[in-house]
C-alpha cells in the first residue's frame, strides 16, 4: 500500500528573505512531521518532501498563501515508506548550482512544452512545423544510465555545472532542429534551455515539469528504462513506483543527495 506522498517542486523567484523563511519552514516542516530537502537562494526555492498526505497538503496550502509561491507546481509520487531519513532546509547561493551568474531564470523563463505535445511530436517524428526533434538530457551520466528518452542526446556530464562548456563544444550539433532540453523534475532543464538561447541556439525549449510531469501526465511512451530520484526509492519507472529495494547506495552514502532534480 503507498500511504506517502512525495513531491518534488522548486519555483525561481527573487527571495530577500532568505534566513527568516528558512527558519518558518524548518518549523512547519517538523511540526508536519515531513522529511526531504529544501533548498532556499535568493534565486527561488527547490524542494523535495514526503509524508502523509495531510501533511504534505498542509505545508502546499501554507507556502502557497506566500504570493511569491502561488502558482508553485508540485509533481507527486507514492510509496510505501519513508524515503528520506531527515528534514534538512538549508541556505545556498543557487538552488540548482550552475556557476554562471548571467542566468537569471526569474527574470525571464525559456519558452517550454508540456507532455502531451512533447509525446504526439515523438509519435509522429518532428515538431508542428515539421522540423526534427532534438531531446537533450541535462543530467548527469549516472542519472541517463537509469533510463531515458529514445535517442535523447547525452555529453555524458558528470555534475550540471560541467554543462556550459559542454554546451560550447556541441553546441553546432544542434543546429536546424527544435531542441528540447529535459531533467528530472524540470530546475536544470530551464536553466539549460535560457543558457542555449543566450549562445546562439535558434529553437530550444524545456520539457514543462521534466521526466516526473511527463511519466504522470502521458506516461512511458518513448521514454526507456527508470528515472533516478535523489532519495531512497533510487529510481520510478513510468507509472511512478519504486522499483529499488530499501535505500540505494547513492542515498546512504549522502543524506543530502535529494537537492538535485
Amino acid at each position: 500500500m503507498q500511504e506517502i506522498l512525495n513531491i518534488a517542486a522548486y519555483k525561481f523567484v527573487p527571495i530577500d528573505d532568505a534566513a527568516e523563511l528558512r527558519e518558518a519552514l524548518r518549523a512547519q516542516t517538523h511540526a508536519l512531521a515531513l522529511k526531504g530537502t529544501i533548498l532556499i537562494a535568493p534565486e527561488g526555492i527547490n524542494l523535495f518532501l514526503a509524508g502523509t498526505v495531510d501533511s504534505v497538503r498542509a505545508f502546499l496550502a501554507t507556502l502557497r498563501a506566500d504570493a511569491r509561491f502561488d502558482d508553485l507546481e508540485a509533481k507527486e509520487s507514492w510509496s510505501a515508506s519513508q524515503p528520506f531519513r531527515r528534514m534538512l532546509v538549508k541556505l545556498k547561493r543557487e538552488i540548482i548550482r550552475m556557476d554562471h551568474p548571467a542566468i537569471q531564470p526569474a527574470a525571464g523563463r525559456a519558452p517550454g512544452v508540456d507532455a502531451p505535445t512533447l509525446k504526439r511530436w515523438l509519435d509522429q517524428g518532428h515538431d508542428d512545423a515539421g522540423k526534427p526533434v532534438a531531446l537533450l538530457d541535462t543530467r548527469n551520466a549516472f542519472e541517463v544510465d537509469y533510463g531515458t528518452f529514445e535517442g535523447a542526446i547525452d555529453w555524458r556530464i558528470h555534475k550540471f555545472t560541467e554543462f556550459p562548456k559542454a554546451l560550447q563544444k556541441h553546441r553546432d550539433d544542434l543546429a536546424g532542429k527544435t531542441v528540447v532540453s529535459f531533467c528530472t523534475g524540470g530546475i536544470r532543464c530551464e536553466k539549460a534551455a535560457i543558457l542555449m538561447r543566450e549562445v546562439g541556439v535558434a529553437d530550444v525549449l524545456q520539457l514543462e515539469g521534466g521526466i516526473l510531469k511527463y511519466f504522470e501526465e502521458v506516461g512511458g511512451s518513448h521514454y526507456q528504462g527508470e528515472c533516478f530520484v535523489f532519495d531512497g526509492r533510487e529510481s520510478l519507472s513510468p507509472d511512478l513506483r519504486a522499483r529499488a529495494s530499501g535505500v540505494s547506495a547513492r542515498a546512504a552514502e549522502d543524506p543530502d543527495i535529494s537537492i538535485k532534480r
